[in-house]
């Protein structure tokens, strides 16, 4: 069997590595540079992969296209891609609502076969394997699944139905990514009443609260711009299940207060005190 090219859109962090665990299986794995920066340069360049100048150039070379960016970006990036009428594999692997998934879905097709992914974990360096879930039609999800075969990248199918993978995903980000708010706020409460290291004897006896990491708040801060989006997209998923949104939605309304903290190295008392200004 022929290895397939598979193209990536667009390479960050985790788009970068993921890419890089492609390479094992692929016959190459192409960027396109064209309007991205020297961050996403150097990232692409340490993972190996080739530069296309264009996207038509990635899309006509490319096999499998996978989507990873910002949750806002995903639907105008599928857009563009279906101008190009790409006729592969595209795997949609954003944290987007199930039913931004099916619209992309309705984007591409019929040309092309569409992939709801979620990436559960963080990227796959250093020993780290996350687990990218699949969805959709069988014969597309078996060959993503050979292209990530015995790298630090496992996969799991979830299903036929496209949105699946979205759904599993929200679900875990609306827990994992909320509470880590809520630890934030219950903090800059326990500090105002200087009753902080209580709060943390108190937490520390339950090994998997949050509240015992404080010092994952100013990560939180610095992730706070695309955390924001992914727990709007899990509180549409929310409302479309009939159940109420308004907890995530104040969270990602929470985020935005850190928005101009991204990629910066916070303290935890620098955290605390953005947080506390509108």
């Amino acid at each position: 069997m022929d290895k397939p090219t598979v193209g990536i859109l667009h390479p960050g962090s985790m788009g970068a590595a993921v890419a890089a665990c492609a390479a094992t299986n692929a016959a190459s794995v192409l960027w396109c540079s064209q309007g991205r920066s020297p961050a996403s340069a150097a990232r692409a360049q340490h993972a190996e992969l080739t530069p296309v100048s264009t996207l038509r150039e990635l899309l006509d070379r490319s096999g499998i296209v996978i989507s990873l960016c910002p949750p806002a970006a995903a639907e105008d990036l599928a857009r563009d891609v279906a101008e190009h009428a790409f006729a592969g594999t595209y795997v949609e692997a954003n944290a987007v609502s199930p039913e931004r998934a099916q619209r992309i879905a309705g984007l591409l097709g019929p040309a092309a076969t569409v992939v709801d992914g979620a990436v559960v974990g963080s990227p796959p360096v250093g020993g780290k394997t996350p687990t990218l879930y699949l969805s959709g039609p069988t014969a597309a999800t078996t060959t993503v699944e050979t292209v990530f075969d015995r790298t630090a990248v496992r996969t799991k199918v979830l299903g036929t139905e496209v949105g699946q993978a979205s759904a599993l995903k929200l679900s875990y980000t609306a827990y994992q990514k909320a509470s880590r708010v809520l630890a934030a706020l219950a903090t800059g409460m326990a500090c105002q009443y200087d009753v902080d290291q209580e709060l943390l004897e108190v937490a520390a006896r339950r090994s998997t609260s949050y509240l015992a990491e404080p010092e994952y708040i100013p990560k939180v801060a610095a992730r706070a711009w695309r955390w924001g989006p992914e727990l709007e997209e899990a509180a549409d998923t929310l409302e479309a299940a009939g159940l109420p949104p308004e907890m995530l939605r104040a969270a990602a309304s929470t985020l935005a207060r850190w928005n101009d903290a991204k990629d910066s190295e916070l303290t935890l008392t620098d955290a605390l005190d953005r947080l506390a200004q509108p």
